[in-house]
């Protein structure tokens, strides 16, 4: 493919996308396939011949559009948002088009430095502590990870060494593998299963403590366990406090926590992957408090800030930490610039050694917005939750969970698990709105998140309308089954009434009695004896 034919496909390729951006509500939100569809569609080798961009084009309307779930369609109410926006994806695109990896400064200066200042605005944007800022020229700092997942986990594997370094000064007679083999670490039982994993991939423990009635895991059942666990010559290594729980956007208590870990130099990890939005704002600002006292921190660009994925941010207190863990330095990725600056090389700061140009469609994307129209994204997706709270909490046959979070509503109807399970049931197989179930305290509940690129008041009513719809009909059926079941108890009973009735008339005179029960007879299907 030459430059000019380039020029054609990419052109076509964006029409494709804005088209498809534009006519997305026309969708139903989940796909109408089944598994193996796309398998059975496509050849099962690679074409010998090449093919035109064209017939290529034709083919994702053809094959792949009608497999897709349509995250950025406002009527995906499921999971988190996954952020999107025309400024990002051209940012995306121009990424793409360098094609740089990242690994070290040299490998593209420009690559490693737009890195180290839009960290720096999103820190000021979010308000943080000073400390996370590379501008100040300590050892903090923030770098762009692929995902919460890989932020979690790069955090779980520095804390792991960090305590093994200290164990080992402090009681020299352990051997290495007796210190690991003690370590473990603290989640709460609400937090996301990337936490999990990290302890699986990491090989640290990690106990997840119950949350209280709010869903928040705070300072006194850390302390509890950590007692519990020094009890037993466990070594207490890191606990990953949650800013917006998976299930219901719940906050724990990290001031308390904070000051756990401090007593006990546990690494202090705060998972703000969603609900880390509203440091943004100042309405929010309580949010912020215990942060100056955390050893890292990460927030999802990807989710509320018009990031398209992946595209996660982490904050360091002490990058040197991370340094000491990961750093593997090959002499072909030394370069004479390197130790002479305080420009840092993020491949020591994460776990991969390439690097993709993240930077690049954040600065794109920051620089269009500006700071005010991400304020006014976040607190968009704040009040169009709120209009759907009101719909929830105006009908009397819902109600609500949990407090709402950001742009997140928890509710179920009201009485047993089984209402709730069957209507999203019914939700879901209609396609026309996407939402997921989740469960706390024996509840079963339905989550609506305010999703999709540029949702509307419309889009909410048109949710709300859906759910009820269907509720509606649920309620019809169930009436109608238990009016059926009613009837057929009733007509067993007034048969056994007939029965019993023939049996005790012994004046074939009673000319009435006897046109009753011959009535009754023919009503139920007794066959009258004869007298």
């Amino acid at each position: 493919m030459d430059a000019e034919t380039f020029r054609e496909f990419g052109k076509a390729a964006v029409d494709f996308i804005a088209d498809y951006m534009e006519n997305i509500r026309d969708c139903d939100v989940l796909p109408s396939v089944s598994p193996g569809y796309l398998i059975d569609l496509l050849p099962n080798e690679l074409p010998e011949k090449p093919q035109q961009w064209k017939d290529v084009l034709e083919d994702v309307n053809k094959f792949i559009k009608p497999g897709l779930t349509h995250w950025q369609s406002p009527n995906f109410h499921a999971f988190y948002p996954t952020g999107c926006s025309y400024p990002s994806i051209v940012g995306e695109m121009l990424s793409t088009g360098f094609s740089v990896i990242g690994f070290n400064w040299l490998a593209s200066p420009a690559c490693t430095e737009l890195e180290v200042v839009v960290m720096d605005w999103l820190a000021k944007f979010f308000k943080l502590p000073a400390h996370f800022l590379h501008s100040t020229k300590g050892p903090g700092g923030g770098v762009i990870q692929g995902s919460a997942s890989e932020a979690v986990l790069v955090a779980v594997m520095a804390a792991r060494e960090q305590a093994v370094r200290r164990i080992k000064a402090e009681q020299p007679k352990l051997s290495e593998g007796e210190i690991r083999a003690r370590l473990i670490a603290y989640s709460s039982d609400q937090s996301n299963s990337c936490i999990e994993k990290a302890g699986v991939l990491a090989t640290l423990p990690i106990r997840l403590l119950p949350a209280d009635k709010n869903q928040v895991l705070s300072g006194a059942q850390l302390a509890k366990a950590v007692k519990e666990d020094l009890a037993k010559g466990l070594i207490p290594t890191i606990c990953i406090a949650t800013m917006g729980a998976t299930a219901t956007c719940a906050h724990d208590d990290i001031e308390t926590l904070a000051d756990v870990c401090e007593k006990h130099q546990i690494w202090l990890h705060v998972d703000a992957a969603y609900a880390g939005a509203l440091l943004a704002l100042d309405e929010y600002a309580h949010l912020r408090r215990g942060l100056d006292r955390v050893d890292s921190l990460n927030y999802n660009l990807h989710k509320s800030l018009l990031i398209n994925f992946d595209c996660t941010a982490m904050w360091l207190r002490d990058a040197n930490e991370i340094v000491q863990s990961f750093n593997v330095d090959r002499i072909y990725l030394q370069n004479k610039y390197e130790g002479q600056s305080d420009i840092p090389e993020f491949r020591h700061w994460q776990i991969p050694l390439g690097r993709r140009f993240r930077a690049l469609k954040v600065w794109v994307t920051f620089r269009i917005y500006g700071a005010e129209g991400l304020r006014s994204h976040v607190r968009n997706q704040i009040r169009l939750a709120e209009r759907f709270e009101q719909h929830v909490l105006g009908d009397h046959r819902f109600e609500l969970v949990a407090k709402r979070g950001m742009g997140l509503v928890c509710f179920r109807v009201r009485g047993e698990n089984k209402l709730t399970v069957d209507l999203l049931q019914r939700i879901t197989e209609r396609k026309k709105i996407f939402m997921v179930q989740a469960n706390f305290g024996g509840k079963s509940f339905i989550r609506f998140a305010v999703c999709g690129m540029q949702p509307k008041e419309a889009d909410v009513d048109f949710a709300w309308q859906e759910i009820t719809t269907q509720l509606n009909k649920l309620k019809s059926e169930l009436a109608t089954d238990e009016e059926d079941e009613l009837s057929t108890r009733n007509k067993a009973k007034l048969r056994k009434v007939v029965i019993c009735a023939d049996k005790h008339i012994k004046d074939d005179s009673d000319a009435i009695s006897q046109q009753l029960i011959s009535g009754l007879h023919k009503s139920f299907g007794v066959e009258q004896k004869a007298k």
